[in-house]
């Protein structure tokens, strides 16, 4: 039981869409109806409200490390499953037809939870990426994909498969924008599309 208690309480704390959520109630309308239709902060960004981009990037990055966290307290040895079940939630949410966002900000936040110098790692990457080139997707992709090469660097090899399968998914989450990267047409931040 404990093991899909845990898996359950990451789902359920994963799943809350606050992109979908901050936007409503801030009044800039169905984030899923804007720019992209995705549910996460740089889509949020397309809004023009900064504020919102921001509150939905911390909270996507909170509750995945909230989901670890918790169920590493209440269900010790369950961190992991936790932290897939977060995951799966953001990227699959029941409450939205299972058409969530990317992933990106909830693993940065699953990672640092479950070792935090691959978590620092994950987002010296991403968010170096993000400024130099101010393409989201290629940030957020490099940085998912750092993540199982940092853990098997600092040896923690009971996270790499885990971190791998999770860069697999947020890898085809991103599909489309590869697509738009490798013809030279995504957008960066600033643009209205993408």
């Amino acid at each position: 039981m404990p093991p899909a208690a845990a898996i359950l309480l990451g789902y359920l704390l994963g799943s809350i869409p606050f992109g979908v959520l901050l936007t409503r109630l801030g009044g800039a309308g169905d984030l899923r109806q804007i720019g992209s239709g995705n549910i996460g902060a740089t889509n949020v960004l397309r809004t023009g409200r900064k504020g919102l981009a921001a509150a939905t990037l911390l909270l996507d990055l909170a509750k995945g490390a909230a989901a670890v966290l918790l169920a590493e307290w209440l269900l010790p040895g369950t961190a992991v499953l936790a932290g897939m079940g977060a995951f799966l939630g953001h990227c699959y949410p029941v409450w939205l037809r299972f058409k969530g966002g990317k992933g990106v900000a909830t693993l940065m936040g699953i990672v640092v939870a479950l070792h935090w110098p691959s978590g620092l790692v994950y987002a010296a990457v991403w968010l170096g990426l993000l400024a130099a080139l101010r393409i989201s997707s290629l940030a957020g992709i490099t940085a998912a994909i750092s993540a199982p090469v940092s853990a098997a660097f600092w040896g923690r090899i009971d996270l790499v498969l885990l971190l791998l399968a999770l860069a697999l998914i947020v890898l085809w989450k991103h599909r489309e924008n590869i697509d738009r990267l490798l013809s030279g047409t995504e957008p960066r931040i600033g643009s209205k599309r993408g």
